[in-house]
Formats: structure tokens, sequence, C-alpha cells
């Protein structure tokens, strides 16, 4: 899915399910922080204000969260 896809995906989860419409925003926001990053993920959340309409945080990976000690030991 590219940028633009995702961008009318969300807003047509607005317009069709207004404040109901975090499920499938979560979704289009999922699919695009696996092929696109968390980058582009984040820049959408901004962009929509998603996080403060819909609760729908930016994210950072794993490896660059605060406290993070690397991949499990085996």
């Amino acid at each position: 899915m590219t940028t633009d896809e995702a961008r009318q995906r969300i807003q047509a989860a607005i317009d069709q399910f207004g404040s109901q419409a975090a499920p499938m925003i979560d979704l289009v926001i999922s699919e695009v922080r696996s092929g696109q990053g968390y980058e582009t993920a984040n820049e959408l959340i901004d962009e929509f204000d998603l996080e403060l309409q819909f609760n729908i945080a930016p994210t950072e990976p794993d490896h660059l969260r605060q406290g993070y000690g690397g991949p499990p030991k085996l």
C-alpha cells in the first residue's frame, strides 16, 4: 500500500465511521508500519492527529525504546 492509498483509506474510515473508526485506521497504520516502516506510519498518525482523536499512538522500533535491553537471551 502506498502512502497516498493509506491516506485515502484513513480518510474514508473517518468519513464513514467517525469516532468509531479506530479499528479500521489501526489496521491501515499496521500495514503501513509493516510495509514502509514506523517513520511513515508515525507521519500519518501526526498528519491525521490520530493519537488525540483515536488514541492511536506513534511507535518506535523495539531497539529504540527507552530501557530496551536487546533481544531476549536464550
